[in-house]
């Protein structure tokens, strides 16, 4: 893991008053960690973008999100944005339990990217057997999702998880 990430993580928890907690998560896209106040009686998530254009397509689908006041799909949660700066490259968010739906660094917004019919056929197959039989409820999540214009291209059982 980049330690340069957890820096910026302690620079964005110090500005505010706060200490880092444990590590929540990790991946191509950043790191996240729980973040907890002596102001505020909840703890938060805080993820660290390792680049701009991940963290801004995330930031557009939470905005697209909130906008239409979605706080569960099919009754996953989804984490709430409660600070960013751009800066940083940083989102502070509620913490969510499972069953939930996270981490849209790697989504599109309005419409799907335009790979060639056996990309998308791999990937299915690659999808459906990551979730194996949570896989039609997470097809239907995906499909919730492209309601809002917003296309998932990385769902694994880490980010849409069940149990």
């Amino acid at each position: 893991m980049d330690e340069e990430l957890f820096k910026i993580a302690e620079a964005f928890v110090q500005a505010r008053g706060g200490r880092l907690g444990e590590l929540l998560g990790f991946g191509i896209h950043g790191i996240v960690l729980v973040i907890e106040s002596e102001k505020e009686s909840a703890a938060h998530a805080l993820k660290i973008h390792s680049s701009r254009e991940p963290y801004r397509r995330e930031c557009d689908v939470y905005e697209r999100l909130r906008e239409n006041g979605v706080c569960t799909l099919l009754g996953f949660q989804v984490p709430q944005i409660l600070g960013r700066d751009d800066r940083l490259l940083a989102l502070e968010m509620t913490i969510v339990t499972p069953p939930f739906v996270l981490d849209f660094a790697g989504a599109w917004l309005d419409f799907p990217p335009d790979f060639p019919d056996e990309v998308w056929q791999e990937r299915g197959e690659k999808w459906a057997s990551e979730f194996g039989a949570d896989w039609a409820k997470a097809q239907a999540i995906l499909a919730e999702l492209e309601e809002f214009g917003i296309y998932m291209l990385d769902p694994s059982p880490a980010n849409i998880r069940f149990r």
